[in-house]
């Protein structure tokens, strides 16, 4: 215990017992000697108190900074030991949830919105010291929490930015008005007409929901042990990461779906280039100096570009005659290495530049992932049947920062 907070309780004691004492109409010899001692103790405490709490100053600060991140620290910690072996038992045998898990569960579902048992992302990543088959990448922490699900994807390499949402709406107010620029013509002419400063607003919303789906074997359940745990964790990181790679590029804005950059171009004020040439650095280029005249950029490097893997095929063979350097060597010398990708249509690619540190797209997910169990569907094999919720949006606040090329390859 703290000095000074074991001089403020003796300070209450002596002052209970003057309180007594005072009371008295005649107070005896001892207890008026007692008052005067009290008393004395009493003024010396009060300079003790002082230089306590000069001393533990120090203390009190370096324990104030620690409360201050303890909370995302032990959070981190939770959700490290956090198992999704106990999720999969609770679901199919009823088992209780213990420990971390539990802790962790009865957060997420004290926000509500789940029927199921509340996973965060954050636990879907690949843990320290898992076996990962030779050909799927070691996920790499980006951001917080959702850039887990898909880090190194083509929607990561363009630019685009992962929210997560808890509940409500999201909104971007994007400048598309404002001030302008004009010169007297005369000493009392006034320098222009005054403009108003307006915007638009790109808005997220909780409109889009999915489902990642999977049978569990009742032979799996009983053999795989915490393998399992493991394994669900790398088949849900996979189809989530797969499919937000697929909507941000390619979703309709229909049957559910959010609106991704090539559907959505007109939309969202995306301009498109119809090449309709073979696969060069020239076109490509002819984009990138289409950016600088718009003041988005003011190097080539400043350019996110992605395409399919034919693209980069064709741009590897056309070497520069008489020399070995291709139009591939050209490209990266300039851009960098592109994202590539069959996520993106053939014959087609996209530019992104982040500009004043505004992303080129957002994609917006909602809490985290509510699991849920079927119980009827293989009900007469014993297998458990599971179902990953997900809700998700995605919108482009400035179609400037973004140009579609078509085309690209045709001879």
């Amino acid at each position: 215990m703290l000095d000074s907070v074991k001089i403020a309780r003796r300070q209450s004691e002596i002052r209970q017992a003057l309180a007594e004492l005072v009371g008295k109409d005649k107070p005896t010899e001892d207890e008026t000697r007692s008052m005067s001692d009290m008393d004395q103790e009493y003024r010396t405490n009060e300079t003790r108190y002082r230089a306590a709490l000069t001393a533990e100053d120090q203390e009190r600060r370096e324990a104030g900074a620690d409360l201050e991140t303890r909370s995302d620290r032990e959070w981190s910690d939770l959700v490290g030991r956090f198992e999704l072996r106990q999720v999969a038992f609770a679901l199919d045998e009823g088992r209780a949830l213990n420990g971390a898990t539990k802790e962790i569960v009865e957060e997420l579902r004290n926000a509500g919105g789940y029927q199921g048992i509340p996973v965060p992302f954050a636990a879907l990543e690949t843990r320290a010291g898992e076996t990962v088959a030779a050909d799927v990448p070691n996920p790499k922490t980006i951001r917080p929490i959702i850039d887990r699900i898909f880090p190194g994807s083509v929607a990561e390499r363009l630019g685009v930015q992962r929210i997560n949402i808890t509940s409500g709406e999201l909104a971007f107010p994007v400048a598309t008005a404002g001030a302008i620029f004009g010169w007297q013509t005369n000493e009392l002419a006034n320098v222009g007409a005054a403009s108003e400063y307006q915007t638009a607003e790109r808005i997220l919303n909780p409109d889009h929901t999915g489902g990642a789906q999977m049978v569990i074997s009742r032979k799996a359940l009983k053999q795989a042990g915490e393998g399992l745990e493991a394994a669900i964790r790398r088949d849900l990181n996979a189809v989530l990461g797969t499919e937000f790679d697929r909507v941000v590029i390619n979703g309709s804005g229909a049957a559910g779906e959010p609106l991704g950059f090539i559907p959505g171009a007109a939309t969202y004020g995306i301009t498109e280039t119809a090449v309709g040439a073979t696969a060069t650095w020239a076109a490509f280029r002819a984009e990138v100096v289409a950016f600088m005249q718009a003041n988005a950029i003011t190097s080539a490097s400043q350019v996110n570009l992605g395409f399919d893997p034919a693209i980069w095929a064709a741009l590897d063979d056309a070497l520069i005659s008489g020399t070995a350097v291709s139009e591939w060597d050209r490209l990266t010398k300039h851009v960098g290495t592109p994202a590539i990708s069959n996520v993106i249509p053939g014959e087609t690619a996209i530019m992104t530049a982040n500009v004043q540190g505004i992303a080129s797209g957002y994609l917006g997910l909602y809490g985290g992932v509510d699991l849920i169990r079927d119980p009827y569907t293989k009900a007469g094999s014993g297998a458990l049947v599971l179902t990953g919720l997900v809700t998700a949006d995605f919108t482009v606040p400035r179609g400037l920062q973004t140009r579609i090329l078509t085309g690209i390859g045709e001879p």
